[in-house]
């Protein structure tokens, strides 16, 4: 998914259907049907789907793809993310959209079940660098459905641990915590500094968190039709997570940024995030060079952490799908990625990018780049987002209003089996 959290709105594909015979060609302005002629004379436009921020930069990488391609038009089109999947329902029921379209990846099951996005399988051999060998395994899980390969990773996003390396030391700990056990100890040490201290910055809003450590813990969440919430893997994580709040490591409802609260004396100096942070910290907080650090995430069997970003597939239905496979390959180049991240500071997906000095040489990057080794996707079906949020509605119960973990978790699971059989 994009760096933006955002709810997949759920809606059936079917649905769309029966709003195909309305008039769409105002919504589909610039699709490839309409664009197969633009340009100058011999040469062939291609529309993309840029979606949120990635959609004002994209011209700029268009460009240089166009330099090499000379008889190949790029047209960028940008569509806001809450716009984004009524658009492209819209554009499957009536088979005129994009020739090229940036996925969330929470998205990639539903269309593909739609039969609208192309199976890059067969073109790998022409457009070496679409295939899964170049990216990050869990990346590459993002892009299957089925027995498909619906799309190519474009950029990567995973969770590491963001601590504060002055105000952990004095709490015993030089280096940043490796175990469960470690991270509860020295968030709670950081708790007892006094008054209106914490150790840890839980973010509840954060979906894939309590799934996340459920696979450290070894739950499998879902296996075929069948939901695992409350079997004691899964069980054993929320508690696990629901114990920082409990003993006061954690707030509830604090009301501070967390660059706030994680610069000066150190409010929060401990939170699970991604990458965009970074740079976030080094604008608004320039004062903590050299006392702040990210870390891969404590482990319990793993450190498994979430893996989400975004995807770029070719609509199935394009005129232009050779122009849109050479528009894909070139964005999965190493090269291509590694000015991608100069220009908007997401992860590149493609492996040998990473060898890149400007990954390899900032201390904080580098990070992700080892926690990416051993990142998952969250599952890749359609009910999860539905399922991901009914979770938020149970733990909350928990957090905040002390209800019995494993009777939520049961409740959970008798929801999510009824969502899994819809």
């Amino acid at each position: 998914m994009s760096r933006k959290m955002f709810r997949v709105f759920n809606k059936k594909i079917a649905a769309a259907f029966m709003v195909g015979t309305l008039a769409v060609s105002g919504a589909l302005a610039g699709c490839s049907s309409d664009s197969d002629s633009a340009g100058k004379e011999g040469s062939k436009t291609i529309t993309v789907w840029g979606m949120g921020e990635e959609a004002k930069t994209l011209p700029k990488i268009a460009d240089q793809f166009e330099k090499d391609n000379p008889d190949i038009k790029v047209k960028v089109q940008a569509i806001p993310w809450d716009q984004a999947h009524d658009k492209l329902l819209t554009a499957v029921a009536s088979k005129k959209g994009p020739d090229v379209v940036q996925m969330g990846t929470t998205w990639i099951p539903e269309f593909a079940s739609a039969n609208a996005l192309l199976d890059l399988q067969k073109y790998t051999d022409k457009y070496p660098e679409l295939a899964p060998d170049n990216f990050y395994e869990g990346s590459v899980e993002t892009t299957k459905y089925d027995d498909k390969v619906v799309g190519v990773p474009w950029y990567v996003d995973t969770r590491v641990l963001y601590y504060r390396t002055d105000i952990l030391e004095e709490a015993g700990y030089k280096e940043a915590p490796k175990t469960w056990e470690e991270l509860s100890d020295a968030a709670k040490k950081l708790a007892d500094r006094g008054d209106d201290k914490y150790g840890i910055s839980i973010d509840t809003n954060e979906q894939s968190l309590a799934f996340m450590l459920a696979r450290q813990n070894g739950s499998e969440l879902i296996e075929g039709d069948k939901a695992l919430f409350n079997e004691p893997e899964f069980v054993e994580a929320v508690e696990y997570l629901n114990g920082f709040f409990k003993n006061g490591s954690a707030p509830v409802d604090l009301g501070l940024d967390i660059i706030q609260a994680f610069k000066g004396d150190g409010i929060l100096p401990m939170f699970i995030s991604g990458p965009w942070m970074v740079k976030l910290i080094n604008d608004q907080a320039p004062e903590l060079e050299g006392k702040w650090a990210t870390a891969v995430l404590p482990a319990k069997e793993t450190n498994t952490s979430t893996l989400g970003g975004s995807d770029l597939s070719v609509f199935q239905y394009s005129k232009n799908k050779e122009e849109a496979l050479k528009f894909l390959a070139f964005m999965s180049k190493p090269e291509t990625q590694i000015k991608w991240l100069e220009m908007t500071n997401t992860l590149p997906a493609n492996k040998e990018a990473w060898n890149d000095k400007q990954l390899q040489e900032n201390e904080y990057y580098k990070v992700f780049g080892e926690q990416l080794k051993n990142a998952q996707p969250m599952p890749v079906i359609k009910p999860f987002e539905k399922i991901a949020q009914t979770f938020l509605s149970n733990f909350e119960k928990i957090y905040r209003g002390g209800a019995d973990v494993q009777k939520e978790m049961d409740d959970f699971d008798k929801k999510a089996e009824e969502i899994l059989a819809e």
